[in-house]
């Protein structure tokens, strides 16, 4: 059983744009994403425009089973390098010719947006016309209506596209024109969602990751500057949603949709400045609330005792890495912090879940074996519930789960300047797989994570072995064979896109990568200079 309720029913024989959102990815991790709601909200709100969506696998709309070569614009939401292929998978399956040279004048315009293209749009720029680089938001209204005054004046030609050069935050690709990150000034500009779509079904692969929820977003970018976190640098500066108007659209969205659950959306949720006051009255309200994560340093027991209270039941943290190796990131968090955290989530019954990366530049094998026992020693706090007994409980009441990931250099971060060594994220995974054994533990691929970062700092002739990857199977040695490997003062290939912050920020960034030096948070510091605000 499969029904969908809120999707939005138009004549598309009576509109200026079909336009056709797709997303890369299966449909429960679509449907969480709520970038990829808001853009098809967003686009039906006018009305010249439809906006329907297809979801990978499928290249036919859910809303009138329309095919995607039927469509005056194809748009990809793309969350994840990996998603790539899905991409051309997608093109080559519709009939719709792969690269922008083959299409004619009866193709789509093909599109796309999200965090790894507007960083990086080059390994892509082949097949893809035109990359929003920055929020959907702040530029695809002014993109629209120059794509529907060119088709009414002399049709649109796909050959010359110089005239969408002209819309702060459209890369076209043919050009390889310099573009400044388009963002929105202020969430008051921010498009609320009050509509979601509501899905129905007894298959759990369906099933949006957050079930049926009403997404509220608390805030936008994050400042911290952890040193390998592209949104710590891509979307600055942080924008706050006001409180009262987040209560509001909390109350109006239940009363059109029925939807009680509410899903936090943010870069660094729990750095919102009235985190507690917003979980407290939202609580008091009678809704259920939960999030994606929270930064450790923000959490305290009043927001997890309302977190608790209000129905969240795993809690999702990033430890990152040992104490020596997080200062080096910019992540200065005592151990002691962490274990209070832990603590005190465990003896209000929370499950968790915590991230951690190998592959940070400084690291050696004693960092790996201390690793290990941190980890050892974070598992072992789950028997701890009754923090007034003397011996800990030999079942556990609650649930740790560690999620172990090989860090993926990113464009517009200090770790652009360094490679991945796959021979030492192998070596680590196997150390960290003998040593800790009984935990509860998922590695992410050493070799995925390696194809990953060819896919976010490679060059436009990346795009060629991601079009062979469709017919063949590209070995291991050709992926190492496009393993880029950039020095401060080399030309990179995303030096055409500009975002918020600039490179000589990074290169001091990247200097304090091997010293440990802290760049303290500029929202209690001074400012740094980065480039991302006026002050």
């Amino acid at each position: 059983m499969f029904y969908e309720k809120n999707i939005i029913k138009k004549n598309p024989l009576r509109v200026d744009i079909r336009f056709a959102s797709v997303y890369p990815n299966v449909y429960k991790t679509a449907m969480s994403s709520l970038g990829y709601q808001i853009i098809y909200s967003f686009v039906n709100d006018r009305q010249d425009c439809y906006c329907e969506r297809i979801v990978y696998p499928a290249y036919r709309s859910l809303e009138t089973n329309s095919p995607l070569a039927d469509f005056d614009i194809v748009s990809f939401t793309i969350q994840y390098e990996q998603d790539y292929f899905n991409v051309l998978e997608i093109l080559k399956k519709a009939g719709i010719p792969l690269r922008r040279e083959e299409r004619g004048e009866n193709d789509p315009l093909i599109i796309a947006g999200g965090p790894c293209v507007s960083a990086n749009p080059l390994p892509l720029s082949d097949f893809i016309d035109i990359f929003i680089i920055g929020e959907a938001e702040a530029v695809l209204y002014d993109f629209l209506d120059l794509y529907k005054d060119l088709e009414n004046s002399k049709g649109l030609n796909h050959n010359d596209l110089s005239r969408f050069a002209d819309i702060n935050g459209l890369y076209v690709s043919h050009l390889n024109n310099d573009v400044e990150i388009a963002i929105l000034d202020d969430m008051t500009d921010a498009y609320q969602l009050e509509n979601p779509i509501i899905t129905e079904t007894d298959d759990a692969d369906l099933m949006p990751v957050f079930s049926n929820s009403i997404f509220l977003n608390v805030s936008r970018a994050c400042t911290r500057g952890c040193r390998f976190c592209m949104s710590s640098y891509l979307y600055r500066p942080m924008r706050e949603s006001d409180l009262n108007s987040l209560i509001e659209m909390a109350k109006s969205t239940r009363e059109k949709t029925g939807i009680n659950k509410i899903t936090l959306i943010g870069a660094a949720v729990s750095d919102y400045s009235r985190i507690n006051e917003l979980i407290d009255t939202l609580r008091n309200e009678g809704f259920l609330v939960s999030t994606p994560s929270m930064r450790i340093e923000s959490i305290n027991h009043e927001i997890l005792l309302s977190l608790r209270q209000s129905g969240l039941k795993t809690l999702t943290i990033a430890p990152e890495s040992i104490y020596r190796l997080r200062k080096s990131i910019n992540k200065k968090i005592p151990d002691e912090k962490i274990f209070e955290v832990i603590r005190d989530a465990v003896d209000l019954g929370f499950n968790l879940k915590l991230y951690f990366l190998i592959g940070l530049s400084s690291s050696n094998q004693k960092d790996i074996e201390d690793l290990a026992e941190f980890m050892r020693n974070i598992d072992s706090m789950k028997y701890n519930i009754d923090s007034n007994s003397e011996s800990s409980r030999k079942k556990a009441k609650v649930s740790i789960k560690f999620s172990v990931n090989p860090l993926i250099p990113k464009p517009h971060t200090p770790f652009q300047w360094k490679s991945y060594d796959i021979k030492d994220i192998k070596s680590k995974i196997k150390f960290l797989k003998k040593n800790l054994k009984g935990l509860d533990i998922k590695f992410d691929s050493a070799r995925m994570g390696l194809i990953q970062y060819v896919l976010s700092c490679g060059s436009r002739q990346t795009g060629d072995l991601i079009e062979k990857s469709l017919s063949q199977k590209v070995s291991l040695k050709e992926w190492k064979i496009h393993v880029p490997h950039y020095e401060v003062g080399d030309a990179l290939p995303w030096d055409s896109i500009h975002v918020s912050v600039n490179k000589d920020f990074l290169i001091c960034e990247y200097e304090k990568l091997e010293s440990g030096e802290e760049t303290p948070w500029c929202e209690e510091n001074s400012c740094y200079n980065c480039g991302a605000c006026d002050n």
